[in-house]
């Protein structure tokens, strides 16, 4: 197995392991979250989701995306690394009659579709979590999946480590922010920076790069919309249709 192979599933089974345990508590608060809730709004707006579509949401979690597009949609094929997500997920669907999601607990990294098969690709606050090399190759992949005309949405974590202006005032603001709360906040910055230096748990890039994926994997009509603090949505379209 090579280097690269090997960290990318070291990096799956920590991912696994991470979201299995806060599996419930982010069921129970991320629909409460307001940067996210703008953030899957913002997602919807720019997806364009019509009946007779099918689409996936890569990283759905516990269904807060999943389960807005699915009654605008024909199906939503909803991906989660933890089978504890996908359980939530389902749960959730059925409380809200949703019968139109297929739960999958796949690494995005190792999903399978056919080419050409799918109109709508989306994702909200998950693909920060993958290695660098495994973002650019799933949208790659994903871009493969959709049919002429379809379109990829991603929301999700958006900023690098000082590039330009807008990560240099999201870095500031957050330290700001974390050293207004004294101690707690002291030991906060401490933690996040190490696992930011090192990119352990989360790797955030920058919109410009997730711009630059989006059109060498053949994208048209690229568009970057900062939403909130951090956070931004990249949309694309598939040449044709």
């Amino acid at each position: 197995m090579s280097q690269n192979a090997s960290a990318s599933r070291a990096n799956i089974a920590r991912q696994e392991r991470f979201w299995t345990r806060r599996a419930a508590s982010w069921d129970h608060g991320a629909g409460n979250n307001p940067g996210l809730v703008k953030v899957v709004e913002r997602v919807l707006a720019e997806s364009g989701p019509a009946e007779g579509m099918t689409a996936v949401d890569l990283g759905c979690g516990s269904g807060q995306l999943t389960l807005r597009l699915a009654p605008l949609v024909n199906r939503v094929v909803a991906v989660d690394v933890s089978q504890k997500m996908i359980d939530l997920l389902q749960e959730n669907a059925e409380a809200q009659g949703v019968t139109n999601v297929e739960g999958r607990a796949t690494p995005v990294e190792h999903l399978e579709l056919a080419p050409g098969s799918i109109d709508l690709v989306v994702s909200n606050y998950a693909l920060h979590h993958l290695r660098d090399a495994d973002k650019a190759r799933a949208v790659a992949r994903a871009a493969g999946w959709l049919r002429p005309g379809g379109r990829m949405v991603i929301g999700d974590m958006m900023f690098g480590r000082g590039g330009d202006a807008r990560d240099r005032e999201i870095i500031g603001s957050k330290l700001a922010l974390m050293l207004a709360k004294g101690p707690a906040g002291w030991w906060r910055i401490a933690k996040n920076g190490a696992r930011y230096l090192l990119r352990f748990q989360e790797r955030p890039v920058s919109m410009a790069t997730w711009v630059r994926l989006f059109e060498q994997a053949g994208l048209t009509d690229v568009t970057a919309i900062p939403v909130v603090n951090e956070a931004a949505v990249v949309r694309g379209t598939k040449r044709g249709g």
